[in-house]
């Protein structure tokens, strides 16, 4: 596969990884006096939701995404069925956090339930955020990559809001890929329809902050988890800073709250735009699972 592929990937991740450590503080303020600016990856305190976590480890976000690049690699393309039973197992067992969407899927699971059916009514954005890895297998078939980012995102996120921005992520990266810089993609991504009301407005919101500080537009919004507050904060980033993945990974950590799912939606688009040169070389060096996830891909190009 390209470059761009590769690094829309890795850049994903590494986003969820530069957050790991002020992941969920709010208060900026807190932030700024704590780590001063967050350049670079730096493990979680004692009293994070991660603590334990080593520094270059993915947040359970940043889990889940590569529980999901394992299963389309072991099963040579995506299979709800696979992903679930992948994805069953290492939450069972997860040592690190495990969020409300997390545990009312456990539950579900545990019911016998359909897969379809086993989803939590979580709007946050998390299940839409981790679907790097079903663009780099699906970017050349918009019918089955949609399939796939819904099947995905329903397993834990069976939340209509959830899923209408899934699928709109999904279109917006095929269209940077195709060579559009975020602002044309967003616009062309809203053409092909936002099947929720409310998150359609409140992405075209975000349209127009491009010249706004992105302190002050994710406050605005939210920094909380839920999509209608974290993607337009996301988009935000991408329009302020469409050639700097840099400084766009760090001022969203800087921006507080659940910059780990706004991340590895950042992370991935402005991957996809900008390509292996915009990741800090530093940040594929300190990402623990970093040659886990170079040989996943690498085995999925072996297949293709």
């Amino acid at each position: 596969m390209t470059t761009p592929l590769k690094a829309m990937v890795l850049a994903s991740f590494a986003a969820d990884s530069l957050s790991l450590g002020a992941h969920w503080i709010y208060d900026t303020t807190e932030i700024d006096q704590k780590f001063g600016r967050i350049e670079e990856f730096i493990a979680p305190d004692e009293n994070s939701f991660h603590r334990g976590k080593k520094r270059g480890a993915f947040t359970h976000y940043g889990d889940q995404a590569l529980v999901l690049l394992e299963s389309i690699a072991a099963s040579e393309g995506f299979s709800l069925s696979a992903f679930a039973k992948t994805w069953q197992t290492m939450f069972s067992n997860y040592s690190g956090y495990r969020d409300k969407a997390t545990k009312a899927t456990l539950e579900n699971m545990e019911k016998n339930l359909a897969l379809d059916q086993c989803g939590s009514t979580s709007s946050d954005l998390g299940g839409a955020a981790r679907i790097a890895p079903l663009v780099y297998l699906y970017q050349g078939d918009g019918e089955r990559l949609l399939k796939a980012v819904r099947e995905q995102t329903m397993l834990t996120h069976n939340n209509p809001a959830t899923l209408a921005g899934a699928e709109f992520l999904a279109h917006l990266v095929r269209v940077v890929l195709g060579g559009a810089d975020p602002a044309a993609a967003m616009e062309a991504a809203l053409e092909e329809g936002v099947n929720d009301l409310d998150l359609d407005i409140r992405i075209r919101s975000a349209l127009d902050s491009a010249d706004k500080e992105s302190r002050t537009v994710i406050k605005q919004y939210g920094q909380m988890c839920g999509i209608a507050a974290a993607l337009p904060g996301a988009l935000h980033l991408m329009l302020r800073y469409p050639d700097d993945l840099k400084t766009a990974l760090v001022e969203n950590v800087m921006a507080g709250g659940d910059s780990a799912a706004r991340g590895l939606v950042v992370g991935m688009v402005l991957g996809a735009r900008l390509g292996w040169e915009a990741i800090p070389q530093s940040w594929l060096t300190s990402m623990l699972a970093a040659p886990h996830i170079e040989e996943l891909l690498t085995a999925l190009d072996a297949r293709a």
